[in-house]
Order: C-alpha cells, then sequence, then structure tokens
C-alpha cells in the first residue's frame, strides 16, 4: 500500500456519541438529495429516502470491533468512514466526503488512513466493502487505489426503508477487495 499523505489541515479521530447529528448530516449530504449534486458520489438518481440515521450511526459507534473514522479540517467534519474487524478482513463502508470539497483528496487520504488502521492496529489482511453494481465511476475509483471486484454479489434490501427508496429494480451489491501488507 502506498500512504497517501493526507492534507496539512486534515486531522483523523474516532466518532463519539455526541458526533452522531453531524454524521447523519454528512452521510445524507453525500449521498441523497440535490446537495448530494454538488459532488460526484452521489446515489440521487438511484434511491431516495434516507441514507442512514442517527440510530444506525450511534450503533455502529458503540459495537464492538466497528470504528467510525472522522476526518476532519479544523474543527469542521469533512469526511468519514466506517471500519469493522470481520476476522482478518475489515468491512469499510458509510464512506462519506462533503459534496463541494470532493475530488481535493480528503476521500484518499480517508481510505488510506482507514487501510492503515485495519493493518496496523487490527492485524486485517484485507479491505473489503460492497459497492452498488450500477456505479461504474465509484468502482473504478477504488480500482485506482488497489480494489479488484470478486464477483461476488448481494441483492439491494428492497422494502426495507432504512437503505432508501429504490428508483430502479436492478440495484445488487458486488464487493470489492484489496490485500493490505504488512501482516505477517
Amino acid at each position: 500500500m502506498t500512504a497517501t499523505a493526507a492534507p496539512p489541515f486534515l486531522s483523523f479521530r474516532t466518532a463519539r456519541a455526541d458526533d452522531v447529528p453531524a454524521i447523519v448530516a454528512l452521510v445524507e449530504s453525500a449521498y441523497r438529495g440535490d446537495s448530494s449534486r454538488r459532488g460526484w458520489t452521489t446515489e440521487a438518481d438511484l434511491l431516495d429516502g434516507q441514507r442512514t440515521d442517527a440510530a444506525a450511526v450511534a450503533e455502529l459507534i458503540a459495537r464492538p470491533a466497528s470504528r467510525l473514522l472522522l476526518a476532519e479540517a479544523g474543527s469542521e467534519l469533512v469526511a468519514c468512514a466506517h471500519l469493522e474487524r470481520q476476522g482478518e478482513a475489515a468491512y469499510f463502508g458509510m464512506f462519506a466526503v462533503r459534496p463541494e470539497q470532493q475530488g481535493g483528496g480528503l476521500g484518499r487520504a480517508l481510505l488510506a488512513e482507514a487501510e492503515r488502521l485495519a493493518s496496523a492496529d487490527w492485524h486485517c489482511s484485507a479491505m473489503r466493502m460492497t459497492v452498488i453494481t450500477l456505479r461504474d465511476e465509484l468502482i473504478a475509483w477504488y480500482e485506482r487505489r488497489g480494489y479488484r471486484r470478486t464477483g461476488e454479489y448481494s441483492p439491494f434490501p428492497y422494502g426495507d426503508a432504512r437503505f432508501g427508496l429504490p428508483r430502479r429494480d436492478d440495484l445488487r451489491f458486488e464487493t470489492l477487495a484489496k490485500t493490505l501488507p504488512g501482516v505477517a
């Protein structure tokens, strides 16, 4: 793994319970509604409804073997991602960067920090994630960072509004994976 230097103004920390409202607002702004269209990671053409809520974020923060990683510029939350240890691999999800700040290296820096933590702190040998298969540009972004398509698919949870309201009937997820260095 080639470490990507964080922009000099960026710091990382683990989320606390009092961060929940800011995290929910960030994730919703990056994935849903008109605000998400200011960035390139929007799912607004695929899904309506919520991406997450306060109860789900609070549960992730409290979950054992889980870390909600925050990136801040000064005291401003600019990006987040959820990591969860699952045996020899870490699962990476709920990745969000403020739409107006996408494309400036924040996401790349946060992903590199998540990979570093999974390897150094948890001794994970791989990182895994699921991505909606229709998100070609996003999958290509991950592939440029060393992730590979596994051919493992899982269904979209149609009928469960906690995951959004689908605008299409052909949504499904594919697992992407990357081997992490440094684990003996």
